[in-house]
């Protein structure tokens, strides 16, 4: 009984976190996020709008101010808040500014979406450092942001590079994304 008790305990004082990026398709944000160690979930959905719900059709038609992002539940004692920063700056470019890639529309803008004074420190902070770093000719133009209510995507956005792996995989390669990240970052 003194086991289980304890290890209710232990479970309980991890206090997990919330993270949440916008860049630009959610299916391709999901990835290298999902792959770092302390990342308990990522989920594809909608923030930023002014309208109480969202959802992929009003969305993907511009009908709304939100943004596609994606909701990373995290432990900060194994992964940091600096280092989503740094996976999330790898996989998109910051320079845009009418989208992400082949994607264009607001809907598609970057952002850090910050969940307190800490993240929006930090995500200001490593947004300075990157600017100031001259690796890319143009300024920054990721925004950011405030956290609003976030609302999932419809059951069939999440885990999508699984479930349609052939059509992932052709939207990713003909997106323009991997060859931005090759050029600026080298390998992911």
């Amino acid at each position: 009984m003194k086991i289980l008790s304890l290890i209710l305990l232990l479970s309980f004082s991890v206090k997990a976190e919330v993270a949440t990026f916008a860049g630009g398709c959610f299916w391709c944000m999901e990835p290298p996020f999902e792959k770092l160690p302390g990342v308990a979930s990522v989920i594809s959905g909608y923030m930023g709008g002014e309208k109480e719900s969202a959802n992929y059709k009003q969305v993907s038609n511009g009908t709304t101010t939100h943004l596609e992002v994606v909701q990373v539940d995290f432990d900060p004692k194994i992964v940091t808040y600096k280092k989503l920063l740094e996976v999330f700056w790898r996989n998109i470019d910051p320079t845009q500014t009418d989208g992400q890639f082949v994607d264009k529309g607001p809907q598609y803008l970057s952002a850090i979406f910050y969940h307190n004074d800490i993240q929006k420190n930090e995500a200001n902070k490593s947004k300075d450092e990157l600017n100031k770093s001259k690796k890319f000719s143009k300024p920054i133009y990721t925004k950011v942001l405030k956290a609003l209510t976030f609302y999932p995507a419809e059951e069939y956005h999440q885990d999508y590079y699984k479930k349609s792996t052939f059509r992932y995989k052709l939207y990713r390669v003909n997106s323009g994304r991997d060859e931005f990240i090759k050029k600026y970052w080298g390998s992911n």
